[in-house]
């Protein structure tokens, strides 16, 4: 369990829980693509030992790396993008708290206080000259209420668009949490990969180095001719040039890491990279790809979608007549003393019945816009889904490709080890075709297949992190992945949203 879920902030945590305990599950597959989707992935998988992983359990456990995992942890509770979408989620719930506010009463208290000079023209004071007038003060006190009936469930529809928003905001969330782990795992693969080229790479200089001292020795004693010690030279530059490069990646690597890992991009882990760790046990085969609706990236797509099809919804309903109700209470006085006599000799009822006629076809143009924004959510999830199935897919097929190119390098190093051992033997024997050509070829083909071996090993990793990813954590089922039955649309209050993407009217 990561930090970042072990604390949520208070603000985040109703979010949080709302979408584990409430967020309406998404269809079992893009309604578009209905009779389209296989029961079982193409690209199947090995018939050997199943990779799953125990319920609960995430992801990256597979790879049983105790540094991997402290890793990620440590990302997922101080990367700054993470943060952001944090926030945005806790500003989606604060959306959601807007909208809900209309369905209930307003309540107002107002205080009002006045001082007025009234002049009498026309009425002077006998014997002054003056014109007479008087003052008054006046202070009052008053609580108004009002409320819209919401007869035709237009502000309903409103706070469930907003409900649904919130729910997408935390997929959202939960997908910026598995992408940040998969390229944090990704970050570590390649810095062990990284740390073991240089180690590769300052083997082969030294190797090269003893070669040229042996060569110039060779030389000084007659037993070798200038080129050879040349190409000696040439090899050993050669080397130290690999060198420099692999270790300038290797820091390249450990800074975009401190990145993700929210620190300062020293280039100096205090942690450096280990040994790539073992690839966890096989794909299983035929796994239902109905598996795919597990993704965040899904998740949020189908409840975009969702609140498109209550803003069409919203928008049909903003045509109908409005009925707004209204009342106050209070009292009036010269005297402040007197306000809190519980006289409340001011008061007025009222009841307001809107019917829009003619606004030069506003609202018409507002429900065009909210179904154009209804269709383009529908597309969305669709080219989501395929993308998604493109990637499962993807991952499944480069499983065995990968392997099998693994397997080829690992025969290639073996033979070029061979090689080179030979080429050797038959250089310093002094046997005919033994040239010191014969060395350096069989050299750099050696160091390029133990390169290549690393990498294609690297390789094999990040692509089970993209099938992990793809499959939206890991091959385990979840208890939650069925749909609830559909909920009334007044448990959508404070944010609550309910167990159906939209009205009959407005639904995809």
């Amino acid at each position: 369990m990561s930090a970042l879920r072990r604390r949520p902030s208070p603000a985040l945590l109703p979010a949080l829980l709302l979408l584990a305990a409430c967020a309406s599950a998404p269809p079992a597959s893009p309604p578009v693509l209905d009779g389209e989707i296989p029961e079982a992935w193409q690209a199947a998988g090995d018939e050997a030992t199943a990779a799953a992983l125990p319920a609960g359990q995430p992801w990256w456990t597979a790879f049983d790396d105790p540094e991997l995992t402290a890793l990620i942890d440590e990302a997922l509770a101080h990367n700054h993008d993470l943060r952001a979408a944090a926030a945005r989620v806790e500003a989606a719930a604060a959306q959601a708290r807007i909208a809900g506010a209309a369905l209930k009463p307003q309540l107002d208290g107002r205080v009002d206080a006045s001082r007025r000079q009234q002049v009498f023209v026309g009425l002077p004071i006998p014997g002054t000259g003056n014109v007479l007038s008087s003052r008054s003060s006046s202070v009052g006190l008053s609580l108004n209420v009002s409320w819209e009936a919401d007869l035709w469930g237009r502000l309903k529809a409103g706070r469930a668009a907003a409900a649904s928003d919130l729910q997408a905001a935390a997929a959202d969330l939960e997908g910026a949490r598995l992408s940040l782990a998969a390229q944090t795992a990704k970050a570590y693969f390649a810095l062990a990969e990284a740390t073991r080229q240089v180690e590769l790479a300052e083997a082969t200089a030294a190797s090269r180095r003893a070669a040229t001292e042996r060569a110039e020795r060779r030389y000084r004693r007659g037993l070798l001719p200038a080129l050879d010690v040349r190409l000696a030279r040439a090899s050993e530059a050669q080397a130290a040039s690999a060198l420099a490069l692999r270790r300038r990646q290797r820091e390249g690597i450990e800074r975009q890491l401190e990145v993700l890992l929210g620190r300062y991009p020293s280039g100096d882990l205090d942690r450096p990279g280990g040994a790539l760790p073992a690839l966890p046990g096989a794909v299983p085969a035929g796994l239902p790809a109905a598996l795919v609706t597990r993704r965040p990236d899904l998740a949020a797509a189908e409840r975009r979608m969702a609140a498109a099809g209550w803003r069409v919804a919203e928008a049909r309903r903003a045509l109908y007549p409005r009925l707004s109700l209204t009342a106050g209470g209070g009292t009036t006085s010269d005297d402040v003393r007197d306000l809190l006599d519980e006289d409340f000799s001011v008061w007025n009822v009222a009841g307001n019945l809107l019917r829009p006629i003619f606004q030069g076809g506003r609202l018409r143009a507002a429900v065009e816009l909210a179904e154009a924004g209804r269709e383009r959510r529908l597309a969305e999830y669709a080219a989501a889904a395929l993308r998604a199935f493109a990637e499962v897919e993807t991952a499944l097929e480069n499983e065995r490709r990968l392997a099998a190119e693994e397997a080829a390098l690992e025969k290639l190093v073996e033979e070029s080890r061979g090689a080179l051992r030979l080429a050797e033997e038959r250089y310093f024997a002094g046997a005919a075709g033994g040239g010191y050509l014969a060395i350096l070829d069989s050299q750099r083909q050696l160091f390029a297949a133990e390169s290549q071996l690393l990498a294609a090993r690297r390789q094999r990793l990040d692509n089970r992190v993209d099938l992990y990813v793809a499959l939206g954590g890991g091959f385990t089922t979840r208890s939650d992945d069925a749909a609830g039955d559909p909920g009334d649309l007044d448990d959508q209050a404070d944010g609550r949203p309910s167990h159906h993407g939209g009205p009959a009217e407005a639904r995809p």
